[in-house]
């Protein structure tokens, strides 16, 4: 690279900017553009906790500026309309632009189809998400909570379980803390006989286990048809529901319809082993996340660690591409993962080599917590 490169990352949540920080640490010069609406991070791994009163919006929402300005990022707030040109220029509501390499890193949308999904909060769409259910519960006297998630059937990588997991059991140990259990009635379910199986089979039955162990009921192995205000209708029976949490699968954004990027059967980018958008027609472009479909095991996950793991690689691979040397960088799936309670954690770790689930323990909760703090304080 004879000048400086101009690169575009595209998103600003954990895989973008990761890409940031490792792109700066391999490339003290080069120009470094992230297009997002906002200057901000939002911590939605803890997210869990505002329903008990244990985090606050303000603990979750970090300005970003102060890490631009040490990164020497330029910020454009705006959002993709699309990406043309292999991937050398995108439109933004703020205008274009342009660049020698791209990073997207958009993250994933949440597939809305399932009639009567707005008597349902989804709780991983955000902050006020799980505001609002805070504030259900404060209002509830009693009454029955039903809480699941699916799968996107065409690219069943693409769910977020494990937060569903961690508002089941937190409500659970919130209900019992104000000593109001005995009033209401929890329901899991989901349309497989084996909820989280991408945690591995033995992580499976300690779920289902504590499930008992809390009087959780479940209802699973029933394909999902519709939600009504005060009901979830499955081809198995209803779950009557004063409120219902529900997770949908998900797909790619929204913007992607007006590119020819290459798409999995799912909806997401289809990209290689090296990070790189599959095909030859987008040279110099990289995906991160959750808004790729990448080569791997079925249970490879769509999690912050995972996005920081493609992060590397591409960053890695985007300057020896420009330098016009081999991309060899890969990345290892493994998912990792601690499901919290609100008091206890338990631990998740799975790669190609082996699967470990520790039983719930207080330790793994303050361990939670203190990556927080840690993960949290790069960007403070």
């Amino acid at each position: 690279m004879s000048q400086a490169a101009r690169i575009t990352i595209l998103g600003a949540g954990f895989g973008a900017l990761a890409t940031v920080r490792e792109l700066r640490r391999r490339d003290a010069g080069a120009l470094i553009t992230i297009v997002s609406p906002r200057a901000e991070l939002h911590y939605l791994p803890s997210i869990i906790w505002i329903p008990s009163g244990l985090r606050r919006r303000e603990d979750l929402i970090v300005p970003l500026g102060p890490f631009f300005e040490r990164m020497r990022v330029r910020h454009v707030a705006a959002e993709v309309t699309r990406v043309e040109d292999g991937g050398r220029r995108v439109h933004t509501s703020a205008g274009i632009v342009d660049n020698d390499a791209l990073v997207i890193a958009t993250g994933g949308r949440f597939i809305k189809k399932l009639p009567g999904i707005e008597h349902a909060i989804t709780p991983c769409e955000g902050i006020a998400a799980a505001e609002a259910i805070r504030d259900r519960l404060r209002a509830m006297a009693g009454g029955t909570i039903a809480i699941g998630f699916a799968a996107n059937p065409q690219e069943p990588q693409a769910v977020r379980g494990g937060p569903m997991f961690e508002f089941l059991f937190g409500i659970d140990t919130q209900l019992r803390r104000e000593g109001r259990r005995e009033q209401f009635q929890l329901v899991f379910f989901n349309p497989s006989t084996e909820p989280g199986a991408r945690l591995g089979a033995k992580a499976v039955q300690s779920l289902l286990a504590e499930m008992a162990r809390r009087g959780i009921a479940t209802h699973l192995g029933h394909k999902m048809l519709r939600f009504e205000a005060d009901k979830v209708v499955t081809e198995g029976g209803e779950i009557p529901a004063d409120l219902i949490l529900f997770m949908p699968g998900m797909t790619g954004n929204a913007w992607f319809d007006a590119t020819t990027l290459p798409r999995s059967p799912g909806g997401l980018i289809q990209a290689d082993a090296q990070c790189r958008v599959a095909g030859g027609a987008w040279p110099h472009c990289y995906v991160v996340g959750d808004s790729g479909n990448f080569p791997g095991p079925d249970w490879a996950p769509k999690q912050a660690h995972m996005a920081e793991l493609h992060a590397r690689a591409a960053a890695a691979n985007l300057l020896d591409g420009l330098a016009g040397r081999p991309q060899s960088a890969g990345f290892v799936p493994e998912l990792a993962c601690i499901i919290d309670s609100g008091s206890h954690g338990t631990l998740v770790l799975r790669n190609p080599r082996r699967t470990l689930v520790l039983p719930p323990l207080r330790l793994m909760h303050w361990a939670k917590r203190r990556f927080e703090a840690r993960y949290l304080g790069q960007y403070r």
